[in-house]
């Protein structure tokens, strides 16, 4: 019996875009469907996790590394959370010391090493900083551990912008470890004509807008009590749009190699939805 292979997903997206809330309700979702998961939190605030673990303080991969000197039991950095979601947060250096992109090879290393990517698993999820692409932060994609990407972006300049330039990582790296883009989803942030701007802008990526999650004030309130908002109000729309984006990331077929536009292109899309008015992006640069 061939071996089942496990989908290595890796979430991008600007900074405060909302990836840790919308990854650990996805994988709430997924596991609700039965699923088995692995959340890798990838960002130095170690904050990827706390939704499915009820805000216990995780201790990080690099915090037990200098604790200890080394890891020889994934219990020691391995924690269930909702519904045996496996939790585990990379951590960074101390703050102006080292690089923090070093956690995430340290972590993923460490985890192979001890046998946490196991034949159960049907996902493992790696909640990545911001939208850096170099260094550390990239191997997810560099090395070939993740074979899709996710970017979670919205109808804001600054998001797409960002989305833009993951693209360009993801489309370099392509060929060498395999990894395709699985789409965009939004995490909707109310800003005029978004939904027509996000399908535009996946259709010029050659991707596809997966799924688009509206703004509810009850994703605050699931965050304030440190649940996600499947486990903290499970009846209400905004648990059923998680489980809806949960089914479109675990059916998905289309995986592409996004075609990053130049920064005209770009400006252009804005600018034909409204972002950018009062701005000629035609204008000659100075």
């Amino acid at each position: 019996m061939a071996e089942k292979k496990i989908r290595q997903i890796a979430i991008y997206g600007k900074g405060g875009i909302g990836k840790s809330t919308t990854t650990q309700n996805l994988a709430a979702g997924l596991a609700e469907r039965g699923k088995k998961i692995m959340v890798v939190g990838c960002d130095p605030k170690a904050d990827s996790t706390r939704l499915l673990l009820g805000g216990l303080a995780q201790q990080t991969v690099l915090d037990t590394l200098r604790e200890r000197g080394s890891i020889e039991e994934l219990a020691n950095i391995l924690k269930d959370g909702y519904k045996g979601i496996r939790c585990v947060e990379s951590g960074g250096p101390e703050p102006g010391v080292g690089c923090a992109g070093r956690g995430i090879i340290t972590s993923i290393g460490l985890l192979e090493r001890l046998g946490a990517y196991t034949n159960d698993l049907d996902f493992v999820f790696y909640d990545v900083l911001g939208d850096v692409v170099c260094g550390g932060f990239a191997m997810p994609i560099r090395e070939g551990k993740a074979q899709e990407i996710y970017i979670v972006a919205s109808g804001e300049m600054m998001a797409l912008y960002a989305a833009n330039n993951i693209a360009k990582g993801i489309a370099k790296f392509a060929n060498k470890g395999g990894v395709r883009l699985g789409g965009i989803i939004c995490n909707s942030r109310n800003v005029d004509r978004e939904t027509e701007l996000l399908q535009a802008f996946s259709k010029e990526l050659g991707t596809q807008l997966l799924y688009f999650v509206p703004r509810d004030n009850i994703v605050q309130h699931a965050e304030i009590r440190r649940k996600t908002v499947i486990e903290f109000s499970p009846d209400t729309r905004q648990a059923g749009e998680y489980r809806n984006l949960a089914a479109a990331i675990d059916e998905n077929k289309e995986f592409a190699i996004p075609t990053p536009m130049e920064a005209e292109r770009l400006e252009q899309i804005l600018f034909e939805y409204g972002l950018m008015d009062g701005i000629d992006p035609y204008a000659e640069r100075i």
